[in-house]
């Protein structure tokens, strides 16, 4: 059985790019289950870089791949490689870069486009019946590309109102819980969609993989 995993990730830093916390206990709760993993991350420009101490927009510019490396300690491919033939299973960490940088979600909304890489990504493997798994704000990426899908950010009124002008279904969850979409092969967490611990996103990560890895058997 293929025993590895793709991994997007979307920045470094939860104000601009990927979720650092989010994406490394979804790449530890990986190898934990016996997987290992690729990254990838589209090689272009961050749509804004922010000052993470401050809080602030700062004017310079940075590259989505190369934030991305230094979550991936420098193992990171161009998405644009990806092979679907390749993985077993498909994941995306959550961080502003899913709104932002992966899709235009955090500008435009209901009306959001997505990277045309990271939805071939999705497209092919949800194609070949193989499981995706996201985090926090990133599964309305799924809820613009596969309609009809099911998926939880928490509880957040707003999205989710945008999540069903899109075509998608929504499930309320707790912090460290997760919402399964068994037709779709499609499982969600809302991790730091709440204002939760460093545990409970671990906790959450986990289940999220765990239930993932095991819709690969399905």
């Amino acid at each position: 059985m293929n025993k590895m995993v793709a991994v997007i990730l979307s920045g470094c830093g939860n104000r601009d790019g990927g979720e650092i916390h989010e994406s490394v206990t979804t790449l530890l709760a990986i190898k934990k289950a016996g997987y290992d993993y690729q990254c990838f991350a589209p090689d272009i420009m961050q749509h804004r870089v922010v000052n993470h101490l401050t809080g602030e927009t700062v004017s310079e510019k940075r590259s989505v791949i190369v934030e991305a490396a230094r979550i991936a300690r420098g193992k990171i491919k161009p998405l644009s490689d990806f092979q679907e033939k390749d993985f077993a299973a498909l994941f995306i960490p959550g961080g502003q870069g899913a709104a932002l940088n992966l899709s235009t979600f955090g500008v435009d909304g209901p009306n959001c486009t997505v990277n045309t890489d990271v939805t071939r990504a999705v497209t092919v493997m949800h194609k070949a019946g193989k499981p995706i798994g996201a985090l926090c704000i990133a599964p309305v990426i799924l809820g613009r590309i596969l309609q009809g899908v099911c998926v939880t950010i928490g509880n957040d009124v707003n999205v989710n109102a945008k999540l069903h002008q899109m075509g998608a279904k929504t499930k309320d969850a707790a912090c460290d819980a997760f919402v399964a979409d068994e037709n779709n092969k499609v499982v969600t967490g809302p991790c730091y969609m709440y204002d939760a611990s460093i545990l409970d996103v671990a906790n959450c990560a986990e289940r999220v993989v765990q239930k993932t890895l095991e819709m690969i058997k399905s």
